[in-house]
């Protein structure tokens, strides 16, 4: 038990931002942050250490996220006004472009969406983002850089 306190004292903050990028919601990411912790201590004796710690409680933290999902019957949500404000490569842009690229971030098909949003607001590697779609590293660069150019591309139509 205390080698697992370890584990959500190291991991918590990732888990819990994770969650924050796919629900734009800080109570629900707690909830779910939580119930993914409980799910991984009933589980981590199945856990191989095929991919990073990190990595194995994103996925869970996913699927519990999916659970909600389906639970409330609800569509993916990405609430613009509650989203966590890291962006790619930490330039700084105004509050107008941010509300663009979430807007254009919403509108984008799967995996862009996810992989971007992975990266971006979850501060993932493209290693972890390619080991939670069981994919490469590469698949995953290749992925996220499309997505910014198809956001790009949106926001330069717009202008």
């Amino acid at each position: 038990m205390e080698k697992f306190e370890g584990v959500y004292r190291a991991y918590f903050q990732d888990v819990y931002l994770y969650l924050r990028s796919l629900t734009g919601d800080a109570a629900l990411a707690e909830e779910l942050t939580s119930e993914t912790f409980f799910r991984a201590m009933r589980a981590v004796g199945r856990f191989r250490g095929e991919c990073e710690m990190r990595v194995w409680l994103c996925q869970i933290a996913k699927n519990c996220f999916f659970d909600h999902c389906r639970r409330e019957k609800k569509s993916l949500p990405f609430d613009e006004a509650s989203a966590p404000t890291p962006l790619p490569e930490n330039e700084v842009l105004q509050k107008d472009d941010i509300a663009r690229i979430h807007r254009h971030l919403h509108d984008l098909p799967e995996p862009y969406k996810e992989v971007f949003m992975l990266r971006v607001f979850g501060e993932l590697g493209f290693k972890e983002i390619g080991a939670l779609f069981g994919k490469s590293a590469n698949w995953a660069c290749v992925v996220y850089h499309r997505a910014r150019e198809k956001i790009r591309k949106r926001m330069e139509e717009e202008e």
